[in-house]
């Protein structure tokens, strides 16, 4: 009887642990798979989604963005990067979180078990796995192209890509504020989308600008992402130089510096902007 005893207060606890419910990985995951179901029913979005990122990106050797001497591999793969970034993470993640705002799916995810960061979390996830996705399919097109090149470095390219990703979603989460409608998000995210677009160097290399416009360039959020990929990837820097070792990772501290600035200043702005319930 004693012995019996002690088991069944030894096991007790650890009963009450497996079975108080699902941990924080079950609860983002369960979301994220009725996110993506969601997606997948929406033909217009998951075609956007796909499609136009995809013809984007081909026609940036049309558009004569390789002019500054970048090989076609690592030209297309910075150009993927920052397409995917502004066209598919950013703008579908302000469009998906105004209309869960709006369809009062944010409220109500709140008063559950889960928190505020696993609900935008699992929205997200199905567009960052798209995300991910997209920069997959194009490596894989530039390795059948035979325009597969040796990183200079493996790190910088990986780490300007999970940045940046991080950066639209606290960008799109920011954005929601002055967002009423998914409708709306067409106008309110032009800002970001076409500048970004125009003078991070996805379409012409930031070298062709005048000096002041090309500091201002610099400073935008997707730039410092294209440039820390370009410096892993092909081992030049914004303005055509050609750096490696120790002098390769000097050149990636200013990109770096305005990218942390950048990541700080829209988790701000998310932290304080974002909205879980609409505006009545």
């Amino acid at each position: 009887m004693t012995a019996a005893t002690t088991t069944t207060t030894t096991t007790t606890p650890a009963t009450a642990t497996a079975t108080g419910g699902p941990s924080r990985w079950s609860r983002v995951r369960s979301l994220a798979a009725a996110e993506t179901r969601l997606l997948l029913r929406n033909r217009t979005a998951l075609v956007n989604s796909v499609v136009l990122p995809l013809l984007l990106v081909a026609a940036v050797p049309v558009l004569g963005a390789g002019e500054d001497g970048v090989a076609l591999g690592p030209l297309l793969l910075q150009a993927a990067v920052g397409i995917t970034l502004i066209y598919l993470t950013y703008y579908n993640l302000v469009t998906t979180y105004v209309a869960r705002r709006e369809d009062l799916v944010l409220q109500r995810m709140r008063t559950g078990e889960l928190t505020g960061t696993e609900v935008l979390a699992a929205t997200a996830a199905p567009t960052l796995l798209i995300t991910v996705g997209q920069l997959a399919v194009v490596a894989v097109g530039v390795l059948a192209l035979g325009e597969w090149t040796a990183p200079a470095d493996v790190v910088l390219p990986v780490v300007g890509v999970l940045a940046g990703i991080l950066l639209m979603v606290l960008l799109a989460a920011a954005s929601t504020s002055f967002t009423r409608t998914p409708e709306s998000a067409q106008i309110t995210t032009l800002p970001i989308v076409l500048v970004n677009t125009a003078l991070s160097g996805l379409l012409y290399p930031i070298s062709v600008f005048p000096d002041w416009l090309a500091t201002v360039a610099r400073l935008l959020p997707v730039t410092p992402v294209i440039e820390l990929v370009q410096l892993g990837l092909a081992g030049t820097t914004w303005d055509g130089e050609t750096v490696s070792g120790g002098d390769l990772w000097a050149a990636a501290l200013q990109p770096a510096a305005v990218l942390a600035v950048w990541l700080v200043v829209a988790g701000v702005a998310a932290a304080r902007g974002f909205r879980w319930a609409p505006r009545r």
